[in-house]
């Protein structure tokens, strides 16, 4: 029932889980880096269908391209 969907989908608001990341190992190590890795939830503070996220990340904000937010496989919560 709870569907994984691309993070470049989900509507401003909305609190969803990260469940994969669907990239190269360059940008996997990235996103690690900043601490998007699978289990960790977040909130979606801005979503435009073709601009930016902006997501809220243990209190930090993170600006995600829209092609990178395609390969967020996320869950909501």
């Amino acid at each position: 029932m709870n569907q994984l969907i691309p993070l470049a989908m989900v509507s401003s608001g909305e609190m969803v889980q990260v469940v994969d990341v669907r990239a190269g190992f360059g940008l996997q190590r990235r996103l690690a880096d900043m601490g998007l890795t699978p289990g960790v939830t977040i909130r979606v503070l801005n979503s435009q269908m073709s601009g930016p996220i902006v997501i809220n990340l243990r209190g930090s904000r993170l600006v995600l391209g829209h092609g990178v937010a395609q390969k967020i496989l996320v869950k909501k919560v």
